[in-house]
């Protein structure tokens, strides 16, 4: 009978087996794909802050600033504002700049046998193709007047693209061989539904921010029109089933063959999760003071990367290592 730690732990490298993936990547295509996912990132936070300083309409139309003109004017009636979201949108084509430079250095990539990583390029289209799909959405949220529904969407295909950069940047330091489960089934199992449950969580984190008082418009501000606190203790309790779930995922991988960076990750999602808790917890209490809730959006991101590198961490693949670019 074949053992459990023989189906499932961590695979015993062949004489046939490539060298390591992470020792053949190139330091300068490691460089961009980590400044991607680090633009990602920054740009939910210097929109959170956008919209924290009611800056959310400082530009009152799109894709031009205020009619006739694609940057601040002066006599702009809405004074500093308009320099926050303009800044903001400006920061925009650097985010893009930095997808392009990370596609074409995973376009450049090749394996041992020469041939492109094609699995590779389709995952590093997405955050070109997300970018300038936020800027369309962003632009439909300006001309909603910021409509909590569009401002919910808007940070939440962000969200898609900090997985999917943090993806990506994982996946180049892999092979291209077919997946390989590390652990039993029943932990990959757990492991779904701890990110089904962290979408949850961000989606309705979206609700309650769009219910409270930080709309992003200091003078016509949008909410739902849904009782706050009711929402937020929905958020809370989401929280508690994530808090449970992960609790069980690392259990899972303690007492069952796993590999160690498998559990050293789970470690990692729940100090996010813990942290994440104690800042919403007290900024609740505290009224939402704009510093706390800046750092809880950037604790969602951080949430959203761990969650992701502790699903790679489950599998492993082989086969076809890549090699430094052409």
């Amino acid at each position: 009978m074949t053992s459990t730690t023989a189906r499932y732990g961590p695979a015993t490298p062949s004489p046939q087996d490539p060298t390591p993936a992470a020792g053949r990547l190139g330091r300068g295509t490691r460089a961009v794909l980590l400044a991607n996912l680090v633009a990602e990132v920054g740009i939910v936070v210097t929109g959170g802050l956008v919209r924290l300083t009611g800056s959310g309409l400082g530009c009152p139309t799109w894709p031009q600033c205020a009619p006739g003109s694609y940057v601040p004017t002066v006599h702009q009636a809405e004074g500093f504002h308009k320099y926050i979201e303009f800044g903001n949108r400006t920061l925009t084509f650097l985010v893009l700049v930095l997808a392009v430079a990370a596609l074409v250095a995973v376009w450049r990539l090749r394996g041992p046998d020469g041939a492109p990583r094609r699995r590779l390029r389709a995952l590093a289209v997405v955050p070109v193709v997300g970018v300038l799909l936020q800027a369309v959405i962003g632009g439909i949220t300006v001309l909603t007047r910021l409509s909590p529904f569009t401002v919910s969407v808007h940070f939440l295909v962000s969200m898609v693209l900090v997985a999917a950069s943090t993806l990506l940047l994982l996946r180049a330091l892999e092979g291209d061989g077919p997946p390989r489960l590390l652990v039993h089934p029943a932990v990959r199992l757990l492991a779904v539904g701890l990110a089904a449950v962290t979408a949850l969580v961000l989606a309705v984190g979206t609700v309650v921010t769009g219910a409270g008082p930080h709309s992003g418009d200091a003078e016509e501000p949008a909410r739902y029109a849904l009782d706050p606190r009711t929402v937020s203790w929905l958020h809370a309790d989401l929280v508690l089933l994530l808090v449970g779930l992960l609790i069980g995922l690392l259990v899972a991988l303690h007492v069952s063959p796993a590999p160690a960076v498998a559990k050293r990750r789970g470690w990692w999602v729940l100090g996010v999760v813990l942290l994440q808790g104690l800042i919403g917890y007290v900024q609740y209490a505290t009224a939402l003071p704009v510093p706390l809730v800046a750092l809880h959006m950037l604790g969602a991101c951080l949430l959203v990367v761990a969650v992701t590198a502790q699903w790679t961490s489950l599998r492993e693949r082989t086969g076809a290592a890549p090699a430094r670019r052409a």
